[in-house]
């Protein structure tokens, strides 16, 4: 875990500076060579002006007063050096400065709550990933600074910057979000765990308007990842939700229901949802009659570009005229003026749109089986396809607390889990559905594996072997007793796995291989494929026989958020399994059932693992152990990690090469794409 020090900008020469004069509009490709591949590609300001010896004035995009008109509730503007903060971000460009205009036309694979894919494209956090994905540096944040052991953060924040309707962001913004939506269980219904350190909520202080600290119970390094590569924003604007607020406001319900709300939280979660989610559907989608009585049709935001409308077929954004990046001539981000989002569950309508070049940018969800004729289309379609390395892969798990205590039961065995992972040809999925390009693996939580973890995990029962699988179907008391060839039920009733998948997890002919393997060995399993958001439901539902959706984690990401090793061992828009365990586990046994011991025990490695300093002996002997009673357990099953394609037009500039296409760095966020602009 590295921080750039952005005050060594000054040793570096920029092409074209004079002194006194006005700024250089500097790229990264200007300036390659020149710095010896160092060159910086954010500054803050004053380190800009120093750097270039420079003096730098703003300019804004033509179309700026039109599209804040478009956002209702937003006044007039002032000009645009009043609109940035004292010291704005200054991003250098990939390869050009970049003109002002168009809209960045984007599709998305889930109805009615967007995807990670193009929220990551307007996405800002307190930090971000450089795109080396090594190296973190600030964002909305202007520093950072822990203390020795890492039980205070302190973060530093820019003076001047504004929300999207033009009030003040202050440190205040991040108490509120903390304290009042994090925090209260009727906005959350239970913290998440990058909010808590030891298991213990944080102490989350406004120093001053600037300077907010957090202080912890237990060490948490990690913390400075999940506010660098999730999509968690960990400010809200209290400015907007204190009049709604009944613990900040003493007419907070009375003023929510002159607007037609029973009272003031169900019009917060009418803005922000109930959940840390942001793409959850707004008032344009859900007030009805109620919308033209709101403040406001959205919450304001410090994205890079704002909703302005929304129906059940997709969104509308502008640009936030408040945004608070501006590039190396002074020209405030984005430059993109619109940004359309159109959703369509079917994958062969999306790949059909993608082949008629009617989409600037897609990653998520298009499917490697789907690059052949993606590639043949590149030069008809005036896109460009690139391949690469994921992180996640398709990972499988069992119902281990079905409703149905006789299949809980069948589930809860390691034998099965371990059967149905040596009845899958992966060899097999890996030439069919990957080309060959992939890996075969065993889930071990940790991806890519650390150099710490032996790679004898990666392998742990992930080898084709149905003779075994049969074996311990047979121990288990598994046997086909009317014989009809498939495995019934201890009670002689049929044993038939109900198997409900999204292409967004995999493609379909992944899903069909998989369910053979298994119906081979006796197991019948019957697929069908829904929408990501019908298998969101039913698994929170605790309805379904077989989850399945990407899974794996870098070992830093880790450090900050545990979600994946702790009963349901994700959040709502993964994999998840053991529902009744997590329920036990927040009830403190009032209710669920009750896990076995060894969920216990790796919660108590993870706390060591997130505690220590990374490379230590502890950290690497918790990491080691982690992995250990994952992989042993078998609660969930890999299957084949796999390159992904990522989809752009040839018109969208400033555009590089993406080292992963993956949502553990948060798939655009690392690569800048506030500085992306269109041509024709």
């Amino acid at each position: 875990m590295k921080k750039i020090l952005l005050s060594g900008v000054a040793a570096i020469a920029l092409p074209g500076m004079a002194a006194a004069a006005s700024c250089p509009a500097v790229t990264v490709a200007d300036a390659m060579g020149v710095a010896a591949g160092a060159f910086p590609q954010q500054y803050d300001l004053a380190e800009f002006q120093g750097a270039a010896s420079c003096e730098m004035t703003f300019a804004e995009n033509p179309a700026i007063g039109d599209l804040n008109a478009r956002i209702r509730g937003n006044g007039d503007l002032p000009a645009v050096a009043d609109r940035l903060p004292s010291e704005p971000l200054v991003m250098a460009p990939y390869a050009a400065t970049g003109t002002y205009g168009g809209q960045l036309d984007v599709l998305s694979n889930a109805t009615e709550s967007g995807t990670s894919d193009f929220l990551s494209v307007r996405h800002v956090n307190l930090f971000r990933y450089s795109d080396d994905l090594q190296t973190v540096v600030p964002n909305v944040s202007k520093s950072w600074a822990w203390n020795d052991d890492f039980t205070e953060l302190t973060v530093s924040l820019r003076a001047g910057h504004k929300w999207s309707d033009g009030e003040p962001f202050t440190a205040a913004d991040v108490v509120f979000w903390y304290d009042n939506l994090m925090m209260d269980t009727n906005v959350i219904a239970e913290p998440k765990g990058y909010a808590l350190a030891g298991g213990e909520p944080m102490k989350v202080e406004a120093i001053d308007d600037t300077t907010v600290k957090f202080t912890l119970a237990a060490p948490k390094p990690g913390l400075i990842e999940t506010f660098s590569f999730t999509y968690v924003q960990p400010y809200q604007p209290k400015h907007f939700f204190e009049q709604f607020h009944p613990a900040l406001n003493d007419q907070a319900d009375a003023n929510a229901k002159a607007l037609g709300y029973e009272g003031g939280y169900d019009l917060i979660k009418a803005y922000y949802g109930n959940s840390d989610w942001m793409d959850t559907p707004s008032p344009m989608l859900t007030a009805g009659d109620k919308l033209a009585g709101l403040p406001k049709d959205t919450m304001p935001t410090l994205e890079s570009h704002i909703l302005v409308k929304e129906t059940t077929e997709g969104r509308h954004y502008v640009a936030n005229p408040y945004f608070f990046q501006v590039d190396t001539a002074g020209n405030q981000l984005p430059y993109i003026s619109d940004m359309d989002e159109t959703y369509v569950g079917d994958e062969e309508v999306r790949t059909l749109k993608l082949l008629n070049g009617e989409v600037d940018y897609k990653s998520q969800a298009v499917n490697l089986t789907s690059a052949p004729v993606l590639l043949e289309g590149q030069e008809k379609g005036n896109y460009t396809l690139d391949v690469k390395p994921g992180i996640a892969s398709p990972t499988i798990a069992f119902n281990v607390t079905h409703e149905d205590e006789a299949r809980r039961a069948i589930f809860g065995d390691v034998r099965f889990r371990t059967a149905m992972s040596v009845a899958m040809n992966r060899a097999e999925l890996n030439e069919v559905t990957a080309f060959g390009l992939g890996t075969p693996t065993q889930y071990i939580g940790f991806s890519p594996r650390p150099d710490f973890i032996d790679a004898k995990w990666s392998e742990h029962e992930a080898g084709f072997d149905p003779a075994r699988a049969n074996a311990l179907l047979d121990e288990m008391g598994l046997m086909d007793k009317d014989g009809d060839g498939a495995r019934d039920m201890p009670d002689g009733s049929p044993l038939v796995l109900d198997w409900q998948f999204s292409t967004q997890a995999s493609p379909a002919q992944f899903v069909e291989l998989i369910a053979q393997n298994w119906t081979d060995v006796g197991i019948k399993t019957s697929i069908k494929e829904v929408t990501s958001d019908e298998f969101r439901a039913a698994q929170s539902a605790n309805q379904l026989d077989i989850t399945m959706w990407g899974k794996g984690q870098p070992a830093g990401s880790i450090l900050g958020d545990g979600e994946i090793w702790v009963p349901p061992f994700d959040g709502y828009f993964d994999v998840r399994t053991g529902m009744l365990w997590a329920e036990f586990i927040s009830s403190d046994g009032a209710n669920g059932v009750q896990p076995p011991e060894w969920v216990g025990s790796l919660k108590a490695e993870l706390d060591t693992y997130q505690s220590s300093a990374p490379g230590t002996d502890a950290s690497i002997a918790a990491a080691q152990k982690m992995v250990e009673i994952v992989a042993g357990e078998m609660l969930f099953i890999g299957t084949v990690n796999a390159p992904a394609p990522i989809y752009h037009s040839n018109n969208l500039n400033n555009f590089v090469e993406f080292k992963t296409q993956s949502y553990e760095f948060y798939r655009t966020y690392p690569y800048r794409p506030t500085q992306w602009f269109l041509t024709e």
